[in-house]
């Protein structure tokens, strides 16, 4: 009898271990299906060209190009659970395809959920040397009082879900403004410089790294 009793308590110890072992594998699962869900469907953060200011932008001869400005690059995190660690991101201005200015590289940067990000870096391109072509295109859309520039910005980002973190991601950002040379446009003189408020959306572009 005591045996019979000895064999229904392990019995029931099993019962229960087997119970917590399948719980625990439960929990474990649906953890490992949320992540696997955020690290797939993370909503790319938002990119906005808020304004920029013209120190210098003047073309000499032959064909050498002189870019210095500021601009203000809003971001914002729209997720409510996933974080952005922004491990490298480069700023560059381009007309036509072509680089004008130095890359300018923005601090490694942790955005935390629906954080807005603020950064305002300087490009420089002094005497930059373009193709013939663009000097006279160039020349052409000064002359016409409206130059399309791209603020470009590229580098990588990490997700993070509560302590995990995921591998990296390229990121690629651009941005296209507007500079009027009429005397009808809005921007405003600062100093020597003139500043353009401008609002302006950026397309975003995220690819997994191999």
């Amino acid at each position: 009898m005591a045996d019979d009793c000895g064999r229904h308590d392990d019995k029931q110890q099993l019962a229960k271990r087997v119970a917590v072992a399948i719980f625990g594998f439960l929990i474990i699962f649906a953890i490992v299906v949320f992540l696997v869900w955020a690290i797939l469907h993370p909503t790319k953060p938002h990119f906005i060209l808020q304004d920029v200011i013209i120190y210098a932008f003047n073309l000499t001869a032959p064909n050498y190009l002189t870019s210095n400005m500021q601009i203000t690059l809003v971001s914002r995190n729209p997720n409510e659970r996933i974080g952005i660690y922004y491990h490298k991101l480069d700023v560059l201005a381009s007309y036509r395809n072509q680089q004008i200015t130095l890359p300018t590289l923005i601090p490694r940067t942790y955005q935390g959920h629906q954080d807005v990000t603020v950064w305002s870096p300087l490009l420089y391109g002094n005497a930059v040397p373009i193709a013939p072509f663009l000097e006279v295109g160039l020349n052409q859309d000064m002359n016409a009082g409206m130059v399309l520039l791209n603020v470009k910005a590229f580098g990588q980002l990490k997700w993070k879900v509560g302590t995990w973190i995921s591998g990296r991601y390229q990121i690629n950002i651009n941005c296209p403004i507007y500079i009027s040379f009429t005397g009808r446009t809005k921007a405003v003189q600062v100093g020597v410089a003139m500043k353009y408020q401008l609002v302006q959306s950026c397309s975003v572009d995220i690819s997994l790294l191999n």
